[in-house]
């Protein structure tokens, strides 16, 4: 099920995308799934289907949904690469916040240990 945080600063249609794109990378929809309809989704959340077509369409631009005229929209068969990409954009992240903690005197074991969650590294 999908939540959405009226407090969060993320637009809700990018709230909305973000929920279904993880449901995809956890299982939740298997590959080809016919998603819920533009008006169901938007009946279930409460917001204006407006919105829930303009995370439908982030969604296809992303690879993570196709749509089908006349049918719906459909999870894409090749879900392993919205988890790749996903896992590639936590890398960049980390890659640059690892540049700007060397820039503040942070060594590499300290870096480390904060990604390994090690005690004492906080």
């Amino acid at each position: 099920m999908l939540n959405i945080d009226y407090r969060d600063a993320r637009p809700i249609y990018e709230q909305v995308a973000g929920g279904i794109e993880d449901m995809v990378v956890h299982g939740v929809y298997a590959a080809d799934e016919q998603l819920p309809s533009v008006r169901q989704l938007a009946a279930e959340l409460s917001i204006n289907p407006n919105t829930i077509q303009r995370a439908f369409a982030l969604l296809e631009s992303k690879g993570v949904i196709y749509s089908v005229k006349g049918r719906g929209n459909f999870v894409s068969a090749d879900g392993a690469s919205v988890r790749d990409r996903r896992l590639a954009e936590i890398s960049a992240q980390l890659r640059a916040l690892a540049k700007a903690a060397r820039a503040l005197g942070a060594d590499d074991r300290l870096i480390a240990g904060w990604v390994l969650e090690e005690e004492g590294n906080t």
